[in-house]
C-alpha cells in the first residue's frame, strides 16, 4: 500500500512544553525530509478531575481520521495515552508512555489518580481502554526498554523498543573538566532535585552544582537550598537557551540525572554525547538502559549521601571522569542512533 499522508497523534497540555512535544516535532520533522506529507494531531490534555480522562479518550475514538480536507490518510502514528487510543485501519504506535498515575506511579508520591475517590475506577477504565486498543495497532514500538517491560508487565503486550536521537544531538561538544555537577531539566518532584540539593550538604570537595530547567515551585527549592545550608553551591540556573546549554554541558565535570522511574530520558544521552560521566539512580529508569556503573558513569541508591560520594570520587579523579565521559561517548555514537532509521522502521511496520 503507498503511504504518503501521515498524523502523528498526541496529547497536548497547554502552556507547557518540554521532551515530549521536541519529540514529536522531530519526528514530524524527519517525515517531511523523506518525502512524507505529515502533520500533528494533538488535544488538549487534563487529568483532573480524573474523569477528564475519559472524556479525553472518548473524544480521541470518536475522531474519524481516515480522511482530513478530501485526502486520504494512508497512516496514523500514534504516541501518547490517549492518542493512541484513535481508530484507524493503519495505525502503528510508538508510544513514549503509558498513563503513568495507572501503572508505575499508582500510589507513589508522584500519582495524581490515587488521591481522587474516582481514581481507583478511573485506573481501571485507562488499563481497559490500553488492553483493548492497543493492539488495534499493526505494530507496537515503545520508545524505550524501559517502556517495553512496562508494556509486557501490565498488559501483557509486546513491543520493540526503537530509540532516538536527542535534540541537537549533532551539536554537543565536550571541554576541560570543570567544577560543577550539572543537572538540566524541569525542576519538579519526579525528577528528584532535591536529592542533588541535599547531596551538597554532604560533599567534601569544593564542588558546585547548576540546576538548569524552569521551576514551577521555585520557593520550594529555594527553601531546600536555605535547610541545606547550601546556597553557595547550589545556582537554580532557570530556562537556558540552547547555546547556553550545550557550554553547560561541555564544561561540567559530571551531569546528575536522578529522576524517578523516568521513560527514557535526553539528558542521559546529551551528557555522553559531550563525553561527560553520568550519575544516576538505581531507580531511574530508561536512564539506567545507558549508563553503566563505573563503566559511562555511577548508578547509586537514590541517596544523598551516595550521591555525594560519587561526586567528590570523580572530582578527586579528573582522569578517571574523562575516562569514563570518552566511554560514555563512544557508547552513544555506537548505537548509530538515528531518526532515518525511525521513520523506515514506522514505515515498514505499516506496510507489512
Amino acid at each position: 500500500m503507498p503511504i504518503r499522508n501521515i498524523l502523528i497523534c498526541t496529547t497536548q497540555v497547554p502552556f507547557t512544553t518540554g521532551g515530549g512535544e521536541l519529540h514529536v516535532e522531530h519526528l514530524r520533522r524527519a517525515f517531511v525530509e523523506a518525502d512524507y506529507n505529515a502533520e500533528v494531531v494533538a488535544l488538549p490534555f487534563k487529568w483532573y478531575p480524573p474523569v477528564e480522562i475519559m472524556r479525553g479518550t472518548f473524544a480521541w475514538r470518536m475522531l474519524d481520521l481516515t480522511q482530513a480536507n478530501g485526502k486520504p490518510v494512508d497512516l496514523v502514528i500514534g504516541m501518547k495515552f490517549p492518542a493512541y487510543t484513535v481508530a484507524h485501519p493503519n495505525k502503528v504506535l510508538w508510544i513514549m508512555h503509558q498513563h503513568r498515575s495507572a501503572y508505575n506511579l499508582f500510589n507513589t508520591p508522584f500519582d495524581d489518580l490515587s488521591t481522587y475517590p474516582e481514581g481507583a475506577r478511573v485506573r481501571e477504565f485507562i488499563r481497559h481502554c490500553d488492553n483493548r486498543f492497543i493492539p488495534e495497532a499493526k505494530r507496537v514500538f515503545a520508545n524505550s526498554q524501559t517502556v517495553a517491560e512496562r508494556l509486557l508487565h501490565y498488559n501483557k503486550i509486546e513491543s520493540t523498543p526503537l530509540y532516538h536521537p536527542p535534540p541537537g544531538a549533532e551539536l554537543l561538544r565536550t571541554g576541560e573538566l570543570g567544577d560543577y555537577v550539572f543537572y538540566p531539566s524541569r525542576v519538579e518532584p519526579q525528577k528528584r532535585q532535591e536529592l542533588l540539593i541535599e547531596a551538597m550538604s554532604f560533599c567534601r570537595t569544593p564542588v558546585r552544582c547548576i540546576l538548569a530547567g524552569s521551576a514551577p515551585d521555585k520557593r520550594r527549592y529555594e527553601d531546600l537550598i536555605k535547610r541545606h545550608k547550601v546556597g553557595h553551591r547550589v545556582e537554580l540556573r532557570g530556562f537556558v537557551g540552547e547555546r547556553e546549554m550545550i557550554e553547560l554541558y561541555a564544561r561540567a565535570l559530571t551531569v546528575c540525572y536522578l529522576p524517578f522511574d523516568e521513560d527514557y530520558g535526553y539528558v542521559t544521552l546529551e551528557a555522553m554525547l559531550a563525553a561527560r560521566p553520568v550519575i544516576t539512580t538505581t531507580d531511574a529508569g530508561g536512564a539506567r538502559e545507558f549508563v553503566e556503573h563505573d563503566g559511562t558513569g555511577f548508578v547509586v541508591e537514590p541517596q544523598p549521601q551516595q550521591i555525594a560520594a560519587a561526586i567528590d570520587e570523580l572530582y578527586r579523579d579528573r582522569a578517571r571522569a574523562q575516562k569514563l565521559g570518552a566511554r560514555g561517548r563512544e557508547k552513544i555514537r555506537a548505537m548509530n542512533l538515528s531518526w532515518q532509521t525511525v521513520v523506515a522502521s514506522l514505515v515498514s511496520a505499516a506496510r507489512s
